[in-house]
């Protein structure tokens, strides 16, 4: 169902990756579309796309309010994935989606969470996505608007800087994995949840977390993901990359020397303590697909297209070389 151009909605989270896919969706979907974004952060690249911009970040209600001045709808994108502190976690993620979901009672509000608040003892950026997601269960009880929160799994595709270093590494012919016995992890081309996330927003979907993947049953293995990483990058003819398990103790010392660097002012990091327990978790597949059934959203993306579309996307920008 595709809404009329005079409907507007409110995004934060569009100079992230996702951000961008996520816009230009709304928009093929007829949405007129108003951005919350940070004074000095690069602009998106959102060419063919009419949007309004607000200069701003979660923590400024001036803005916010500017942002979702007669919005009908809010998709709340933005987020922090890596962070000095659990406080600092929980100041955007936590916060920032409760100060946003209270200057707008009325409008649907749909929060992109993360799987990875299904285990929020796991690390602080877990804890920090699942303290967002119950901050909107408390609109159910106050008579205010629609919400739901959408659960991604890992995402990748054009764009993607996280997991670049994955494909360079197999680009050398070695695919490196958490050395964690039957893991397996669910995936989606960040095209396919930009797609979602906006059937679920002009769904008629009840007040709820959903799930969302690119409806491979069971999730990929490890395996699934070197196979098809090499078979893009070699053009579907190369030879499957060797397999290299890493040693939780590797990946938790690595850990413990970014967290020291970051608590003595240094960048954040990525790689800490708690990104480790993420990693080292053997079940980051999908359990719940009422949002795919209820939409009719369907993938269209499989794991080896959509890595063959990632690889060709980083050739072309030479992220990768070329081979």
């Amino acid at each position: 169902m595709s809404r009329s151009s005079s409907r507007l909605v409110a995004v934060t989270g569009a100079t992230g990756f996702v951000g961008p896919h996520l816009v230009r969706a709304l928009a093929r979907h007829g949405w007129t579309v108003r951005l919350l974004v940070r004074r000095w952060s690069p602009l998106p690249d959102l060419a063919g796309v009419q949007a309004e911009l607000v200069l701003g970040d979660l923590a400024d209600e001036r803005a916010l309010g500017n942002l979702i001045d007669g919005a009908e709808a809010v998709v709340h994108a933005a987020g922090l994935i890596k962070a000095r502190t659990s406080a600092n976690f929980m100041a955007v993620n936590r916060d920032g989606t409760a100060l946003l979901s209270r200057l707008t009672p009325d409008a649907r509000f749909l929060l992109l969470s993360s799987l990875a608040a299904r285990e929020p003892d796991l690390s602080p950026y877990a804890a920090s996505k699942r303290a967002g997601e119950e901050v909107l269960k408390t609109r159910s009880g106050q008579g205010s608007g629609s919400w739901l929160a959408v659960r991604a799994p890992a995402v990748y595709g054009p764009g993607d800087r996280e997991t670049l270093a994955y494909f360079k590494t197999v680009d050398r012919g070695f695919a490196p994995r958490p050395m964690v016995a039957g893991a397996r992890l669910s995936l989606i081309h960040v095209a396919d949840l930009a797609e979602a996330v906006v059937r679920a927003l002009e769904s008629d979907l009840a007040a709820s977390v959903y799930e969302v993947d690119d409806g491979h049953p069971g999730g990929h293995t490890y395996d699934d993901m070197a196979r098809a990483a090499g078979l893009a990058l070699k053009g579907g003819g190369g030879r499957h990359p060797l397999a290299v398990s890493v040693p939780r103790p590797v990946l938790a010392a690595v850990g413990a020397v970014n967290g020291l660097r970051q608590s003595l002012g240094g960048p954040a990091q990525i790689l800490t303590a708690g990104k480790v327990a993420e990693m080292f978790h053997p079940d980051w597949t999908i359990h719940d697909r009422r949002l795919a059934e209820a939409t009719g959203f369907a993938a269209q993306h499989d794991l080896q297209r959509g890595f063959a579309d990632t690889v060709l996307w980083y050739r072309q920008r030479h992220w990768l070389g070329n081979r």
